[in-house]
């Protein structure tokens, strides 16, 4: 692909996944705190969210045989156009098991946006600047998550508004895809197929299951982060307005050092760069049980931990390509994904048991316990000969 070529996809992927993230971001504290206000459980919340999760790992299973036959642009368009009728759908169904099918539908329609777009990238970039390229990559979605928890203030404004507006932006910026030549991954082996793809998994999983942990991790913590934390913050003192801007605190971390430790880990590794983070994200996130529950204090908790730990995903996805055979790039893609799914489903459902056990005492101490797990793994991990 020429340079110009590669710029101008790169630009357009990029503002996609960037409103993509901010869907996500304000559809998660916007239904926990719709549900919160009408006397929902804790624990139903988490339950619910998870939802958005399950939808994502389903389609997983058909999503790489679909992208094969019809490339990347296509599967854009399709996974855009769900996306934006469930949410303008959601103002109209107003019913719990509804809303659960319509979060199902998102993520599903989330997952054919990633999937594409991150395989389409990973694809397309040279090896020495895979860390730079996926971490500006992840920059975009987090600067979208970020400002996503801002639209649910809207929700005192109007319980649709904010629903309305993030379906109109999804459609307007998914258009732009129009303006790119579609293109296919690369051949596989194997024809394709429901068998063949769960042994493109068994594959994958052989040579780089470590790199899924972080896509899970992430998952885990940005779910029950926007998810829980806006009833654990409701129930310990904390107001809407605080949580809609204690929350993107950790997006804006994020961002800050998403690029940086992207090109850091091209540089130096991306074990040794993992391994100092895991171990730092672990001892932040455990503070965050034992501090005072006000706006700044928690604002600053959750910018540190962006900072660490924030760049799991991108990270992750770049050590998944190191790992990685090419031809096995669509089904690695698709594995981070569902670690990603996973992750977001364990999160809210433990996070809103937990809140909920411990009378809204204690939530962070779950994730640092994670974190902590996966530093172990990736310490006592044999990383295998780089595969080109």
């Amino acid at each position: 692909m020429k340079n110009s070529s590669f710029k101008k996809l790169f630009i357009i992927l990029s503002i996609i996944v960037a409103i993509s993230g901010f869907s996500q971001g304000m559809l998660l504290p916007l239904i926990s705190v719709i549900f919160e206000r009408n006397g929902i459980s804790s624990s139903v919340n988490g339950i619910h969210a998870t939802s958005l999760y399950i939808g994502v790992f389903l389609s997983s299973f058909f999503i790489e045989g679909l992208v094969r036959k019809s490339g990347f642009k296509y599967m854009i368009l399709i996974g855009g156009a769900i996306v934006a009728l469930s949410l303008l759908l959601f103002p109209t169904l107003k019913t719990l098991s509804i809303w659960f099918i319509l979060r199902l539908l998102i993520g599903v329609g989330d997952n054919m946006l990633h999937f594409s777009t991150q395989t389409w990238l990973t694809h397309m970039t040279p090896k020495h600047k895979l860390g730079r390229t996926i971490s500006v990559y992840g920059f975009s979605f987090s600067a979208g998550f970020m400002l996503g928890p801002l639209l649910a203030k809207l929700v005192d404004v109007s319980e649709a508004l904010p629903f309305i507006l993030s379906a109109m932006l999804s459609i307007i910026t998914i258009s732009l895809v129009l303006l790119i030549h579609n293109e296919f991954p690369s051949s596989n082996v194997r024809p394709i197929s429901m068998i063949n793809t769960l042994k493109n998994f068994g594959d994958v999983i052989k040579t780089s299951w470590i790199a899924f942990m972080f896509p899970l991790l992430y998952g885990l913590f940005e779910a029950g982060l926007h998810s829980n934390f806006p009833v654990y913050g409701l129930r310990n003192g904390l107001d809407v307005t605080s949580i809609t801007l204690i929350l993107p605190a950790f997006s804006l971390g994020a961002i800050l050092f998403q690029v940086p430790l992207g090109m850091f880990s091209d540089i130096h590794g991306r074990k040794k760069v993992l391994l100092c983070l895991t171990l730092i994200g672990s001892i932040i996130f455990l503070l965050g049980d034992f501090l005072p529950n006000t706006t700044f204090i928690m604002m600053g908790l959750f910018l540190i931990a962006g900072l660490f730990t924030g760049s799991f995903y991108g990270l992750g996805v770049s050590y998944m390509t190191d790992l990685t055979p090419k031809h096995n790039l669509p089904a690695g893609n698709l594995m981070i994904a569902m670690s990603f799914s996973i992750g977001s489903m364990i999160g809210p459902i433990l996070g809103g048991t937990i809140i909920q056990i411990s009378n809204g005492t204690i939530f962070f101490t779950m994730i640092a316990v994670f974190v902590f797990i996966v530093f172990i793994l990736l310490l006592v991990h044999r990383t295998p000969q780089q595969i080109e």
